[in-house]
């Protein structure tokens, strides 16, 4: 398999910085924490470590609000620490991808701090500003995915200024050349210092319509989305001229030996695609978010599935994610029994998978009491389940009061399943959905079917998503009960031998002959080789 590159054959494994491990008592995770847990990386099996922002930043969006694209957040350690902890992973043979956050800055750094000085600064364009409208209010009706307005009143200069997000966090006005040199020349900075890659935070918002013309109202909505929702956004997010910007910051990776470019992008499938960019020339991996937007049903996923694939660009490399920082706990989307389906399903399609940390062990979102609350959209907007503080709760490593994650006062409160629910425990556990994870991610790394090969939808019915995997003659067949329902049956491909199981999501099937049919016990997926 040494043909692929690193970020096709590998696994990403995305790093909550502030939840992962706390090394000096302040009950929020850092970078010296993350070394002391850098050998977990290695016994998980995966290929990549993901770090969110770790930027400097008054954290009003917890690190992406940044302040300072060169430096490291105090809270989070030093570029000593950085460089120790990139030495470390390079060490033990795996990767780190750094967050990079270009949409938009912190107002509190230096570049905004400038712009909002006055209409004759240098840096005044470096930002969005516009006249009010004729009555005084917003120059648009853009929304913020906060919540409210985009615009910003600015009493001192007289003019609005835009935000996608919070009004802490300005955006960039990518049609400035100067700006784009100056995130550039930020990108060369950390690949300098030996980062393997970048997810771009939001990169379909980086161009805005120049006309300024109002989003039309989305005739779908209702009560129970968020407010922005209300307004299609054609004119405030994935703008044609938007691919330009993602093939520079393609060719700059491309001037590096061996990194990757990954961006993050919520748009249909048909839509995502074009971040592949003409002739592949854009980024690597267009994060295919599918699998977290899709209702959990046997049909809807194998139909995604199929969408997906047919829609690729020629050559284009396909990838899934199940969860991340953003979006509610796949365990607390479809329940323990369907998270142990989830994990068989994103390590054995088509395609590079990452996991979001804790996945591994099961954690689930926690409720957060109204006086814990950090994440600023749910400030905003209250009460309607938006909020994001119940997956960033922190990392449960052991079954001590605090879980291993600190000896402080945890920034988020802990879950109340840690003392069974932890790496320590998990780990001694042969069937555990962690034991389950490190099987198929061994099995992943040493099966070239299933780390490079093609994919074949498989007829099933009964709730049953069922697919082929292969790679220079070897044949793998996953089949994965998507309810609750027994006996669920699937004919094996034609053949002329039966084929033996590698793997079942109880646990208990390694090593059984299968010959003409498999069937499959309520909420279990297998893997069966069929080329003995």
């Amino acid at each position: 398999m040494g043909h692929a590159p690193w970020w096709q054959r590998g696994i990403v494994y995305q790093v909550y910085p502030r939840s992962f491990q706390d090394s000096d008592v302040d009950g929020v995770g850092d970078l010296k924490g993350i070394l002391r847990r850098v050998d977990y990386f290695g016994w998980l099996g995966v290929d990549a470590v993901w770090l969110s922002p770790i930027y400097p930043s008054p954290m009003a969006d917890f690190g992406y609000d940044v302040a300072d694209y060169r430096g490291i957040e105090p809270v989070f350690g030093t570029l000593d620490d950085f460089s120790e902890l990139v030495a470390a992973l390079h060490g033990r043979g795996l990767k780190l991808i750094l967050d990079l956050v270009p949409n938009h800055t912190s107002d509190r750094h230096p570049w905004f701090v400038a712009s909002r000085s006055g209409w004759s600064d240098p840096k005044r364009d470096w930002y969005i500003w516009r006249d009010a409208a004729p009555d005084g209010g917003p120059p648009n009706n853009w929304l913020s995915t906060f919540g409210g307005s985009a615009w910003e009143w600015d009493a001192a200069t007289g003019q609005y200024y835009y935000h996608a997000f919070a009004r802490e966090q300005p955006d960039l006005n990518w049609r400035n050349p100067a700006v784009r040199r100056a995130v550039y020349d930020a990108m060369r900075f950390w690949l300098d210092r030996g980062v393997d890659g970048f997810r771009v935070d939001v990169m379909w918002h980086l161009l805005k319509d120049p006309a300024w013309r109002d989003n039309p109202p989305n005739p779908a909505y209702d009560g129970s989305q968020p407010e922005f929702q209300r307004l299609l956004e054609v004119n405030t997010t994935d703008q044609p001229d938007v691919h330009e910007i993602v093939a520079e910051m393609r060719a700059l990776i491309d001037e590096y030996d061996d990194r990757v470019l990954i961006g993050e992008i919520y748009l249909p499938i048909e839509r995502l695609v074009a971040y592949y960019g003409r002739d592949l020339a854009g980024a690597h991996l267009p994060f295919n978010f599918q699998l977290i937007l899709t209702a959990w049903d046997a049909g809807r996923i194998a139909g995604l599935v199929e969408r997906y694939e047919a829609a690729l660009p020629a050559g284009a490399w396909p990838n899934w994610v199940l969860g991340n920082h953003d979006k509610p706990r796949i365990a607390s989307r479809v329940g323990p029994a369907q998270a142990r389906v989830a994990a068989m399903l994103l390590l054995t399609l088509r395609g590079t998978p990452t996991l979001y940390y804790g996945d591994e062990i099961g954690m689930r979102d926690v409720p957060i009491p109204p006086g814990m609350v950090h994440d600023p959209w749910e400030k905003n907007e209250p009460g309607m389940g938006f909020g994001r503080d119940p997956q960033r709760t922190p990392m449960q490593w052991d079954a001590s009061a605090l879980a291993g994650f600190t000896t402080g006062t945890p920034w988020l409160p802990l879950a109340d399943d840690r003392a069974a629910c932890n790496v320590e425990v998990l780990s001694n556990d042969a069937g555990s959905i962690l034991a389950l994870y490190r099987q198929l991610i061994e099995l992943r790394r040493t099966s070239p079917a299933l780390s490079l090969g093609t994919y074949r939808t498989v007829a099933a019915e009964g709730g049953v998503f069922a697919y082929e995997r292969r790679y220079d003659g070897a044949s793998m067949l996953v089949a994965l009960n998507f309810g609750d329902q027994p006996d669920r049956r699937i004919e094996l491909p034609p053949g002329d031998r039966p084929g033996r199981v590698l793997a079942s999501t109880h646990g208990d099937r390694q090593g059984e002959t299968v010959a003409g049919a498999l069937t499959l016990r309520p909420d279990e997926g297998v893997i069966v080789s069929l080329t003995g």
